[in-house]
């Protein structure tokens, strides 16, 4: 078992416990988000920092109802 460490520029993601350490290019979802291993750092036999980048977040439009033309009461 390895500890794991998943950061995004310095900023700590995740925190596993895996049987296997994941590879650089592999693509992982974490926290529901879509992500890439860029690169696979050891600090020591059983601990691991891996650096991921995220897939940002697209942003939709919302449609908010007109209620100028409901009558008032």
């Amino acid at each position: 078992m390895f500890a794991v460490h998943f950061l995004e520029n310095k900023n700590i993601l995740l925190c596993q416990l895996l049987r296997q350490v994941p590879k650089e290019g592999e693509e992982l979802k974490i926290k529901g988000r879509k992500a890439k291993v860029t690169s696979v750092d050891p600090i020591d036999e059983k601990t691991f920092q891996v650096q991921v980048t995220l897939e940002p977040i697209k942003k939709t439009k919302t449609v908010v109802a007109d209620t100028s033309k409901k009558k008032k009461r």
